[in-house]
């Protein structure tokens, strides 16, 4: 080794043979200089022999030197940083040691110069360096190339390691066995093998001090090489940062909390969305009750109102701890700890549970009693579900598998937790009333059931697009009409919401309504069309409203809007009436009747009916399409067609046509026929079907289908005559009537009928003329009616006792269920209707 190399280690050394010596007498005068000096100040010896120290030093550390004097004198020595001026005035930073030269009575002072340019450091000595590691509050460690402890400082006893004595000798996993000393030495030789040194290395597990709570520590490691070079051992430093490791633990929980609760407005979903993030992250065991009240969606009332398990889970598979299940009855001791909650909405903590105590609680039907030792449980929180100053229920934290009990910090953490979804557990609950409510709505203005008739076989489906009411603007309907037939209808009206349900209900309500009259489909969308219009303006609807939708509807810019002209999306704003919101709508409205097969339909803004044929084969009704409801526009046009036994109607709303928000009537016709095309086993099966396959779960528009498969009332049932224009001919009416009346098997009708057959046939042949022609009609009801030639429709009259006339349609209407007028090419019918019930029932 060169002596170059050997003077820069001695300087990586600190020693003290690398300082510059020079003495000073008692009055601060240079009397010795060295070469060391000389290199260092640029001074040479005749030079500096005879200065002062303060020529030596700045202006600053002069002004010092009767103070270090001082020192000197009192401590035997002095060291520390100055600056000293090299000859020419260039400042130089030296550490400065300086010690008394001998112990004689002429005082000389030896002062060791070093650099710090030069240096790494301030040049400690032994006891200062022992100081800094034995008084560090970190804990420090070194271990040889075996990775076994040779050194150690006071400060890594309070992590639980013996004394250091003790720890000589030992790996980690002696001295901690409770951490993972496997990944630790793992850092320890990767630092050995490559010489890169691991910064805060984080660790958790159990430290021997504190065996039943779990810590968190970072750990760095640096390599240990001699004067070659080469590795000596690992140097690792030990910092405790188990609160900052449990802070980070609780926002991550709450984090979670936040992302996982309350995802929808379901309550008992809600409830055990909070058990499932807080196990195990904070409780082993986990139980939600809330009030019975506040599942129902009700106002919370803690008055004799039983608490319903609505949530729970467990570390252990299965919820074996569980008393109760999910939906039953949580019945609580009274003064137990969850009810004391419930009533004062206050927390309550106990760290150590009395193992022998009993299950708080009781009369459960079939449940089971079990002390909590049997049960495993040792620490225990019970924290209210408090939201908007309201207690909703109580949640109840265990610990089981985790042998530390709660603390305070837990305690805090838990009532954060529950506070979060004790907000979400109130939105549920009031989105639940107010859904319950809106289902109520709903069920009012739809059809509890359709009515039983014999011509044809129906059923429905209804899936709306608002997926937070269940509510929406689509409708169907099946209306019985006189003479055995039917009014099919299926309508929307735009937008969704409580809105659109109202203008709906009105909508449905004005179509039965027109019904009754028995017009023709035609007629009836017409008068509806009056009907919207009228009522969209008397509520403050502009004309330049309804002159945007029709321009709208137009264009193919409303909602669902296509070739079809269908219905548009005027009125969707949540202020406006229900009647401005039925401006737009669609409706295809269909008479069928089952004596002829004969089905005559129209539409407004509304797609065409499919028709499925008795061999399968699938086909859309040609049909004119008129204006939308309320917009205005040519008069509406219907189509008539026969349609054979067994085939079927589907009266459908563009939501079944649409996919996603895009809509395309060809598309959609295709994808419908496809769908119709595929057999079921029952026409309801059928129905549901092709709604679950063209519309998914949540769709964007709502959807209503109708399915109504035809029949044909049988000659058996259908009897008529032609009636001459003579009063005389009367009698034989009632006697043909009668007749049949017997071949049917309803001779206990016939009185009745005799009595209805010859009013309606005597006021056509003294106020009409033309033809007259009787006709009975034998199915859930039965039918009398009598067609002739005129356009006047007979009134019903209360004559008075002087009257010798005028009692005819007042006797019809007192013996028949109902009865009416309806108009047809041919002229009018007037029929009547009887129960064919036993009339003693």
């Amino acid at each position: 080794m060169g002596a170059q190399e050997e003077n820069d280690t001695a300087r990586h050394r600190f020693d003290v043979a690398d300082a510059a010596p020079l003495l000073l007498d008692a009055h601060g005068i240079v009397t010795g200089w060295t070469r060391d000096a000389e290199r260092l100040l640029d001074y040479g010896a005749s030079e500096a022999v005879g200065m002062t120290a303060a020529a030596l030093l700045s202006t600053e550390d002069a002004g010092r030197l009767p103070e270090l004097a001082e020192r000197c004198r009192a401590d035997g020595g002095w060291a520390g940083l100055l600056t000293a001026v090299r000859k020419g005035g260039r400042p130089a930073r030296v550490m400065v040691r300086i010690t008394a030269a001998d112990a004689g009575g002429s005082a000389r002072w030896l002062v060791l110069l070093s650099e710090l340019a030069q240096a790494p450091g301030w040049d400690m000595s032994r006891p200062v360096l022992e100081q800094m590691v034995t008084r560090s509050p970190i804990g420090i460690a070194i271990v040889d190339t075996d990775l076994r402890c040779v050194w150690s400082n006071p400060a890594l006893e309070q992590f639980g390691s013996a004394p250091a004595p003790q720890r000589l000798g030992l790996r980690f996993g002696e001295i901690q066995p409770g951490l993972d000393a496997e990944a630790i030495e793992a850092q320890m030789r990767r630092v050995l093998e490559t010489g890169e040194p691991v910064v805060e290395y984080e660790h958790v597990g159990r430290v021997r001090a504190a065996p039943h709570r779990e810590t968190a520590h970072t750990m760095s490691f640096t390599r240990i090489d001699d004067d070659q070079g080469h590795p000596m051992g690992v140097y690792y430093t030990v910092v405790d940062i188990t609160e900052r490791h449990r802070a980070r633990q609780r926002l991550a929980l709450l984090d979670r909390a936040g992302e996982h609760i309350g995802r929808g407005l379901d309550i008992r979903q809600t409830a055990q969305e909070l058990a499932d993030v807080a196990v195990p992250a904070l409780a082993d065991y986990i139980t939600v009750d809330l009030l019975e009240s506040v599942l129902r969606g009700a106002e919370p009332a803690t008055t004799h109102v039983p608490l319903l398990r609505a949530g729970q889970q467990s570390v252990n598979e299965g919820v074996p701890e569980a008393v109760v299940e999910v939906g039953e009855v949580a019945a609580y001791r009274p003064g137990s700890p969850p009810l004391r909650c419930l009533a004062s909405g206050t927390s309550w903590r106990e760290e150590r549970l009395d193992p022998l105590a009993a299950e708080w609680a009781t009369d459960i039907p079939g449940g089971r009693e079990a002390t909590f030792l049997e049960l495993g449980l040792h620490s225990v929180m019970v924290v209210p579900i408090r939201a908007r100053g309201v207690t909703l229920g109580v949640t109840t934290f265990f610990r089981r598998r985790r042998q530390e009990p709660f603390d305070e910090d837990d305690l805090n953490l838990a009532e954060d937790l529950v506070s979060r979804a004790a907000v979400c557990v109130d939105n549920a609950r009031r989105y639940t009333r107010e859904r319950e409510a809106a289902l109520v709505l709903q069920r009012s203005l739809l059809p509890h059931r359709l009515p039983e008739q014999d011509a044809v076989e129906v059923t429905a489906c209804y899936r709306p697009a608002d997926e937070l009411t269940g509510l929406g603007g689509d409708w169907y309907d099946l209306i019985p009409l006189s003479g055995a037939r039917v009014a099919l209808v299926v309508g929307e009206v735009p937008g969704h919401g409580i809105a659109a349900a109202a203008a709906m209900g009105r909508l449905r309500t004005a179509v039965r309504t027109l019904a009754a009259l028995d017009l023709p489909p035609e007629e009836v969308l017409g008068h509806l069309d009056d009907l919207v219009a009228r009522a969209a303006r008397e509520e403050g609807a502009t004309p330049e409203a309804v002159g945007a939708a029709t321009v709208a509807v137009a264009a193919g810019t409303s909602k669902g809007s296509g070739p079809s002209g269908t219905s548009g999306t005027f009125g969707t704003s949540g202020d406006e009436s229900d009647s401005a919101q039925a401006v737009g709508s669609g409706c295809v409205y269909v008479v069928y009747d089952p004596v002829d097969g004969q089905c005559t339909m129209a539409a407004a803004g509304h797609p065409a009916p499919a028709v499925i044929l008795p061999d399968g084969t699938v086909a859309f009704v040609d049909l004119p399409q008129g204006p939308s409801l309320g917009v205005g526009g040519p008069p509406f046009e219907s189509v008539e067609l026969a349609l054979a036994p067994g085939s079927t109607l589907a009266l459908h709303t563009d939501g079944l046509l649409a996919r996603g928000e895009e809509w395309a009537l060809d598309a959609g016709r295709d994808r419908l026929r496809q769908a119709l095309e595929r057999p079921a086993a029952t026409l309801d099966l059928h129905c549901r079907t092709v709604v679950d396959s063209l519309a998914p779960d949540r769709p964007h528009d709502d959807v209503a289908l109708l399915m109504a498969r035809t029949r044909l009332l049988g000659p058996e049932q259908v009897a008529d005559w032609d009636v001459p224009m003579d009063p005389a001919r009367v009698a034989e009416a009632r006697k043909t009537a009668t007749r049949q009346l017997a071949e049917w098997g309803l001779e206990e009708f016939a009185f009745t009928t005799e009595l209805v057959v010859s009013e309606l046939v005597t006021n056509a042949i003294r106020h009409a003329v033309g033809p007259i022609r009787l006709r009975l009609i034998r199915e859930r009801t039965l039918v009398c009616e009598v067609l002739d030639s005129g356009a006047t429709a007979p009134h019903l009259r209360h004559p008075r006792t002087t009257d010798e006339g005028g009692r005819g349609l007042l006797l019809v209407s007192q013996f028949a269920q109902r009865w009416g007028t309806r108009f047809v090419p041919e002229g009018k019918v007037i029929w009547a209707e009887q129960s064919l019930q036993d009339p003693g029932d």
